[in-house]
């Protein structure tokens, strides 16, 4: 068998996330519907994480393996792909690697960033969350050095998901001011399912002086999801890197 690593990015809105699930279009569905028709066998397709319903992804990484030798049909198969994948799907690169890389357990970083504007936006609507007023970006500031201390953030993890722990090494959390708003950027080893979202919620509400420092400290330390601030919404969620301990180039 041959594993190829597949280069990738997707617009989320009118996906229920990453992941294969019942009862909804989803982007590893349609991308092995396309592999699967192209190459000619049933191919599984495993992704470098799962991005919920409607978060986006501006580099993306999966793997898939064949029986099939395509080293010398990759570059005409990425051409054949993005033909047959819908418009909000692209494939960048396609490439061999050894059988034991793996695009979700081989990676040893993740980088997501959320995108807020302070300007009601229009073309970037589907790709931003608009939020009217200034924020206090010295005591956001101050919360993401918090965060950076942190490893347990059950605080802000989806209820009832499968995973084992809810540990996470984090090593960059920044909310930046950038032209007509802002955009936190945040670097981890692995994320959990809603992670992202109820961190950036939260922050908004330090942000517009709903609680302080102090207050995002005893909710970090309260390992309780209610304790934290909803959700900000899917569509300024973008994961934009995935390394991996051998860097592919």
């Amino acid at each position: 068998m041959y594993r190829y690593f597949m280069h990738m990015a997707y617009d989320g809105t009118a996906y229920r996330g990453w992941q294969t699930q019942p009862g909804g279009k989803t982007v590893q569905q349609a991308v092995e519907h396309a592999l699967s028709a192209l190459i000619g066998e049933d191919i599984s397709v495993t992704g470098a994480g799962r991005t919920d319903t409607g978060v986006h992804a501006s580099f993306f990484v999966a793997h898939f393996d064949t029986g099939i030798a395509l080293e010398d049909q990759m570059e005409h198969l990425v051409f054949r792909l993005n033909r047959f994948l819908p418009e909000d799907i692209v494939v960048y690169r396609l490439h061999q690697v050894p059988g034991d890389m793996h695009a979700r357990f081989s990676a040893t970083s993740r980088t997501y960033h959320y995108h807020i504007s302070t300007v009601k936006p229009l073309y970037t609507r589907n790709y931003t969350h608009y939020v009217y007023g200034p924020l206090n970006v010295e005591e956001i500031a101050r919360c993401c050095e918090i965060i950076m201390e942190t490893t347990d953030f059950t605080s802000f993890s989806k209820l009832h998901t499968d995973v084992k722990n809810n540990h996470c090494r984090i090593m960059e959390a920044a909310w930046k001011k950038v032209d007509n708003g802002y955009l936190f950027e945040i670097r981890a080893d692995r994320f959990l399912r809603n992670m992202v979202r109820s961190i950036v919620g939260t922050l908004l509400d330090v942000g517009q002086g709903k609680i302080d420092r102090e207050d995002f400290r005893q909710i970090v330390n309260a390992k309780d999801r209610s304790a934290a601030g909803m959700s900000a919404p899917a569509k300024g969620l973008f994961l934009v890197d995935v390394t991996y301990r051998t860097q592919q180039d």
